[in-house]
This record gives C-alpha cells, sequence and structure tokens, in this order.
C-alpha cells in the first residue's frame, strides 16, 4: 500500500472505528457500563475475534497491516491529550488525608498478584502452549506477573471521571494509588524486557528517567506563577502550540526511558500551571482524546483472536489469569485499605477500582507482543482479564451503592414498624 492509499484508508477506519465504539458504547450503558468499556469491547469486535471471523475480506480491507501502525501512533497521541486532562483535573491536595492509605494500597496492589502471576506460570505456564517457546519460564512468569499487577489507570481515572467520584475518599485513594502502582509496574516492565534482552540497563535508565521527570517537575511547579502570567501575555495560537510541544517532549521523554507516555502526560497535567487563560488552552485538548482514543482500542483488537483460546489448556490458563487477577487485585488492595484503617465502605470500592486492567494492560501486552514476550494466544488470554476485571468495576460500584443505601434505610423502616406498633 503506498502512502497515498494510506491517507483514504485511515480516513474510513476512523470512521467506522467511532460508529462502531458509539454503538457498543449506547447498548453497554443500558446495563450500567461507561463509554470507555464499549470502546474497549468495539476494538474486539472490530478486530479478527468477531469481524475477522464473520467477514475475514471486510476486516482486512478495513484494517490492512500497512495502516496498523498509523493506528497505533495516532492512538498514542489520545491517550496522551486524556491523560493530561485526566492530571489536569486531579488535585494532589486530596491525597493529603490518604497518603499513608494509597501507599499500602498500591504496594499490596503490586506485590500479591505479581507473585501470583510468576506461581500461576510456574505451576502450569509450560503445559498450556500459550508460552513462547524462545523465552525462558521466569521471563514469561515475571511478564504475566507485572501484567496483572498492572491498573487501568487512565480507565480508573476515566470511571472516576464520569461518576463524578473524584471528591470522594475511596476516589481519591484510587487515583493515589493507581498513579504509584503504575508508575512503579512501568519499572518493573522495563527489567521484565532488560532480563529478556540480557542486560539490567533498562531498569537502570527507567528508574533514573523517573527521578530526573520529578527534578524537572519540581522546578516547573516552583515556577508556575511565572509561567502562568507569561501565559497571559501570549497568543491562543503560540499558547496551544507551546503546550502540544512540551506535552509531546515529556511523551517522548518518558517513552524512551521505560515509563511510557501516558505516565508522563498525567504527572505533567498534575503540576502544569493553571489560569482562566491556560484552562480554555488545555480545554482545547479534550475532544483529541475522545476522538483518537478508541483508534488503540482497535489496534489491540486487531491482535486479539478469541480462537485461539478453544484448546481446554489454554481456556484452563484464561481462566487461571481471571482468578489470580481478581483476588491478587481485588482481595489486595481491599485489604491493604482496610489494614491502614479505612472503612469497609471505601475499601471494597477501592478494590474494585484497582482491580479494572483495561488500557493499561493492552498497552503492556501490546509491548510484550512485539518484543516477542507474548504470544498471540497468551495476549488473548490476558485481553479476557483486562475485558473481565474492567467490567466488574461499574457492576461492583453500584451493587455497593445500592447495599448501601439498603443498609441506611432499615433503621427508618424499623422505627416506622416500632411507632406502629
Amino acid at each position: 500500500m503506498s502512502t497515498t492509499e494510506l491517507g483514504p484508508a485511515f480516513f474510513l477506519s476512523v470512521v467506522v472505528i467511532l460508529a462502531v465504539c458509539r454503538i457498543v458504547s449506547r447498548l453497554l450503558q443500558r446495563v450500567g457500563q461507561p463509554p470507555v468499556v464499549g470502546e474497549m469491547l468495539a476494538g474486539v469486535v472490530l478486530g479478527p475475534s468477531v469481524l475477522g471471523a464473520l467477514l475475514p475480506g471486510v476486516e482486512s480491507a478495513l484494517f490492512p497491516t500497512e495502516l496498523r501502525p498509523v493506528l497505533y501512533v495516532v492512538g498514542q497521541i489520545g491517550l496522551v491529550a486524556f491523560m493530561f486532562h485526566v492530571g489536569w483535573d486531579f488535585r494532589a491536595d486530596r491525597l493529603r488525608g490518604v497518603a499513608r492509605s494509597a501507599g499500602l494500597v498500591s504496594a499490596a496492589g503490586l506485590v500479591v498478584p505479581m507473585v501470583l502471576g510468576v506461581v500461576l506460570i510456574a505451576a502450569v505456564g509450560e503445559r498450556t502452549g500459550a508460552l513462547a517457546p524462545d523465552v525462558s519460564l521466569t521471563v514469561s512468569g515475571l511478564f504475566v506477573g507485572v501484567a496483572l499487577a498492572v491498573t487501568a489507570f487512565p480507565m480508573l481515572a476515566r470511571i472516576i471521571a464520569e461518576r463524578n467520584l473524584a471528591k470522594t475518599r475511596f476516589g481519591a485513594l484510587s487515583l493515589g494509588a493507581g498513579a504509584v502502582d503504575d508508575a512503579a509496574a512501568w519499572v518493573l516492565l522495563a527489567g521484565v524486557f532488560g532480563i529478556a534482552g540480557g542486560s539490567a540497563g533498562k531498569v537502570s535508565v527507567a528508574v533514573a528517567g523517573g527521578l530526573g521527570l520529578i527534578a524537572v517537575l519540581a522546578v516547573g511547579v516552583r515556577l508556575r506563577d511565572r509561567t502562568a502570567l507569561l501565559a497571559e501575555r501570549t497568543g491562543a495560537d503560540q499558547l496551544l502550540l507551546a503546550l502540544v510541544g512540551v506535552l509531546f517532549l515529556v511523551a517522548w521523554y518518558t517513552d524512551v526511558v521505560g515509563l511510557y507516555a501516558v505516565f508522563g502526560a498525567f504527572s505533567l497535567g498534575v503540576v502544569f500551571p493553571r489560569s482562566e487563560r491556560l484552562d480554555r488552552t488545555v480545554g482545547t485538548l479534550q475532544p483529541v482524546g475522545a476522538v483518537f482514543v478508541p483508534l488503540f482500542f482497535t489496534y489491540s483488537g486487531l491482535n486479539t483472536d478469541f480462537t485461539l483460546l478453544g484448546s481446554g489448556p489454554v481456556l484452563f490458563f484464561t481462566a487461571g489469569c481471571v482468578v489470580v487477577a481478581v483476588v491478587g487485585k481485588f482481595g489486595a488492595c481491599w485489604l491493604a485499605a482496610r489494614a491502614a484503617g479505612e472503612p469497609n465502605r471505601v475499601a471494597l470500592r477501592v478494590g474494585a477500582l484497582m482491580n479494572a486492567r483495561g488500557l493499561m494492560q493492552l498497552v503492556a501486552l501490546n509491548l510484550g507482543l512485539s518484543a516477542g514476550i507474548v504470544t498471540q494466544a497468551m495476549f488473548s488470554a490476558l485481553v479476557v482479564v483486562a475485558i473481565t476485571t474492567t467490567v466488574m468495576a461499574t457492576p461492583l460500584l453500584a451493587l455497593l451503592d445500592r447495599r448501601d443505601r439498603v443498609r441506611a434505610g432499615r433503621p427508618r423502616r424499623e422505627a416506622v414498624a416500632v411507632g406502629g406498633r
């Protein structure tokens, strides 16, 4: 396919992706799922699992091989813009009362599922046929462990934003724990790739790069007032160009050091100066995420083939991954929150939110697939984990809300009954 043919193919694919995302999201909203879950499932629908199985010619025509890297890159732009806006909306002062709890929840939510994932691979990995034959059992186990330990921080943030939970204690706690969790997970993932390549250099680069990012952002915080004042004297077009330039520079840097672009975008959003002029400029980036994030979901869906899960051992492996993911993440985060002194109603909601894997697990899987660590069968199995745990989040929150309403109403009904006697 020539470069002149890629343009029309890209435009048509975007129209199809956005239309299917809209349809699936509308259908799932009827059962209480947020739009982001619909976008995630729409990506799978457009891949070989559904469209490719029913109309393989249509799938190959809509998404030729040459087009897929373009979808990935443009999807990255959407992710970076979205996560910057999440960081912009996030207020660090909300963590002051939950910092200790967030640290414990993050540590438990990272260590426990990772250990369980390694144990699962050590116990049954070689018998499933889902492991890459030229990858050591150690590397496969560590990769699966990290993939199960990742929290879908962008999805978590989006669910919290869509349900207006950012000002709640469990919402702030989950955002803080999820941010720390994912930063540590990307360092660990860099370590896995380093082990796979026979070098510890990637871990050192990730750690040093993370410290460098913190130092630069700390300087940026000290200059926030000056930056805001300068922004008031800058034209709207120049200000938007400057914002995009800085955002993409940070995204590039965090990608290069192994922490991934979305983490850098979120961090920049948290410390970025605020003013009425900057608020309007940042608002212009919000539609970019809404339009282009579905392209990344579709790219992941094109690599997902559920027909590979047809054999008994792979199905067993998939089920084991789901169980380990839920027990290791939901259970560990709930227990950690309780150990930190949080009430049960807060701890349960934190567990439900932290349990979602979604977007970040898909990012890790795509990196593992490109590095040759992940097979198509393992990719598809872990996509099931991402979908299952993410779909669980909203119904669990709704169930907990209903339970609390029933409990809150019970004393009033009992009082009425006593009065009637």
